[in-house]
């Protein structure tokens, strides 16, 4: 557990059992995910973790780096200290090794000198196709570099906040894609963590012109990381929501049936990175769009 992250990470608990314990579920439940992704024909690339750098959110690369079609890489400030030693340039060279090209590289980490934070495609949720880019601001997330980003990358801007009960408090939620997972044809989104009505209104105006069927999820839900999904596509184009176990046992048979509408479910179990990292399935994947050589 990163005992940094766990401030404004209301996901985060304590697991009363040994660290050494808790690492080996942990690489276990990884193991599997890929193992699952990679039997349905997803080309998974496994980044190996060093131990002398003690980087304990390493799990979640989405954060520090984002990919894009035309060659650009995006790198993030993050708000956590020992998260920032998680940006490794040998992940670069990996990729181009992997025919991946690479044109530019947009950096922003230089804003965490200023205590202003960005982080990824956790703290942006990317409409690719209809180029919105949507926003929950919080303390890992802030208004300004998130409107430079979308004109550096030309998105539209969705703004809101989005809030979660902590105590008998409304606190923001740390990242917009633990409360909303946006796939080609539909959106999975908790609606009542938005609690401004015309910032929720503007959100599924978004939403609905974009031609997305809703999939409104509750607080709960959300607590068991049913917004935390990604779609992705496997073998022969197929697509896939991924999600972990306990996000896919939170939903209703009506929410189930909706989104297999859309696509194939694919799920795994991750209660120990769930529990300890505050983060789940879309959080543990950092989609590549670079271009290929």
């Amino acid at each position: 557990m990163n005992e940094q992250t766990a401030v404004n990470n209301y996901f985060q608990e304590d697991l009363a059992i040994k660290n050494q314990e808790i690492n080996s579920h942990a690489q276990e439940e990884f193991d599997q995910f890929v193992q699952k992704l990679r039997l349905v024909g997803v080309d998974v690339i496994v980044i190996e973790d060093r131990k002398e750098t003690d980087t304990p959110d390493s799990i979640f690369p989405n954060n520090w780096i984002s990919f894009h079609e035309n060659g650009d890489i995006a790198l993030y400030p993050m708000f956590a200290e020992n998260r920032r030693r998680e940006r490794r340039e040998d992940v670069l060279d990996l990729l181009e090794d992997r025919g991946y090209e690479i044109q530019h590289i947009v950096d922003y980490t230089g804003a965490e000198e200023d205590g202003l934070f960005l982080e990824g495609t956790g703290s942006i949720i990317l409409d690719r196709v209809n180029r919105k880019a949507y926003c929950a601001l919080s303390p890992r997330a802030d208004e300004e570099l998130f409107i430079e980003f979308c004109e550096d990358f030309e998105y539209t801007p969705v703004i809101f906040t989005a809030n979660q009960s902590v105590d008998g408090k409304r606190m923001p939620i740390y990242h917009t894609n633990v409360m909303m997972a946006l796939a080609e044809t539909f959106a999975v989104i908790c609606l009542e963590s938005i609690d401004d009505k015309k910032e929720r209104k503007n959100v599924l105006q978004h939403l609905k012109e974009d031609g997305k069927e809703i999939v409104a999820i509750t607080e709960m839900q959300m607590h068991h990381f049913a917004g935390n999904m990604l779609q992705v596509v496997g073998a022969e184009e197929k697509r896939y929501m991924v999600m972990s176990e306990a996000a896919y046992k939170s939903l209703t048979q009506q929410q189930i049936a909706t989104i297999e509408k859309h696509c194939s479910i694919l799920y795994s179990s991750l209660e120990t990175i769930e529990t300890c990292g505050g983060g789940s399935a879309r959080c543990m994947m950092a989609e590549v769009f670079l271009p290929k050589k």
